[in-house]
């Protein structure tokens, strides 16, 4: 990578970040509002768990190539 440039994992922990929170937030909304016709397995809350493990990868990767960190 060049001088002064933004490394492109920073991008992808951006993209895990926000994806992350959309997934998150709509599993915590079928919780308080549950759908009139849930998933077979709607107990497990699927989408939560993946949401809040996008969401600290993407976390991750964002504080760790944060633009303007010394390597």
């Amino acid at each position: 990578m060049h001088a002064g440039g933004i490394s492109i994992w920073f991008f992808i922990g951006l993209s895990l970040l926000v994806n992350g929170i959309l997934i998150f937030g709509a599993g915590v909304w079928e919780i308080v509002r549950p759908p009139a016709n849930p998933v077979v397995l709607f107990n497990l809350h699927a989408n939560v768990w993946w949401g809040a493990l996008l969401l600290i990868l993407g976390l991750i990767y964002c504080v760790k190539f944060a633009p303007g960190r010394k390597t």
